[in-house]
């Protein structure tokens, strides 16, 4: 187990799945972390569940009043940020020719303009530390896209650009700036798929198994330790070989 004591993680989408299996595995490590998520009761939940320091802030990521306030409340309660994970995202699954706009611009909102807001305000804060560790959590489909998936390919491809050039902007101070991309996890999300979607999936895996959350917070507790110091602009397929 890597060892976070003293250090302040910041995890937006935390209150369930794979955002609050990483926010768990780093309040094991002794991180002070700042659970956040617009669902009031699994956020009240999830925060007084953590194993050691952790307090619960609702922000809506597309908000940017919300997420200036989601690093400052992790800042004036703990005193730094050290670590962010963009983890908030939907999904809206349906074929491109019958897609609404608005499920195109919902799913943009949250998974993509959301992990910029919480990257610009949490910048703002590390670059005065000179220190900092930002990882986005996309997906396999943002690499190889998915059909009935055009919305959240492109917001999870999104997201390797902006860890790109973040990491590009940032890496001077200190800061580095990564991405884990999940292929099949078991999660509420998954869970409600066909079968015959479900298969589809696995099929693709070497391993011929679905991902836990716990594998992915793995991979996202790497890049934020001291053991991942000199990587940046990088991104981590957590997939089981699907994107090979």
């Amino acid at each position: 187990m890597m060892d976070f004591s003293g250090k302040t993680v910041v995890v937006t989408g935390s209150a369930r799945g794979i955002g609050r299996a990483i926010a768990e595995r780093f309040a094991r490590a002794g991180a002070r972390v700042v659970i956040s998520d617009v669902d009031d009761a699994a956020l009240a939940a999830a925060a007084a569940a953590m194993p050691g320091e952790a307090i619960g802030v609702r922000a809506d990521v597309t908000s940017s009043a919300d997420a200036e306030a989601l690093i400052a409340a992790a800042q004036e309660r703990f005193g730094s940020v050290d670590v962010v994970v963009n983890n908030a995202g939907v999904t809206r699954d349906t074929l491109l020719v019958r897609m609404d706009e608005k499920d195109w611009d919902m799913v943009l909102d949250i998974n993509l303009k959301g992990a910029f807001l919480v990257t610009k305000s949490a910048a703002k804060v590390m670059m005065k530390q000179r220190s900092g560790r930002i990882i986005n959590v996309s997906s396999v489909v943002g690499l190889f896209g998915n059909a009935g998936q055009t919305n959240y390919a492109a917001s999870k491809a999104g997201l390797l650009g902006l860890t790109k050039s973040a990491a590009k902007e940032l890496g001077a101070r200190g800061i580095t700036v990564n991405a884990v991309a999940p292929g099949f996890i078991e999660t509420d999300m998954t869970r409600v798929l066909p079968e015959e979607a479900r298969a589809r999936f696995l099929e693709r895996s070497v391993i011929k198994r679905a991902g836990t959350p716990d594998d992915v917070a793995a991979a996202v507790m790497f890049l934020a330790s001291d053991a991942a110091a000199y990587i940046t602009g990088h991104v981590i397929a957590v997939d089981g070989g699907m994107a090979m």
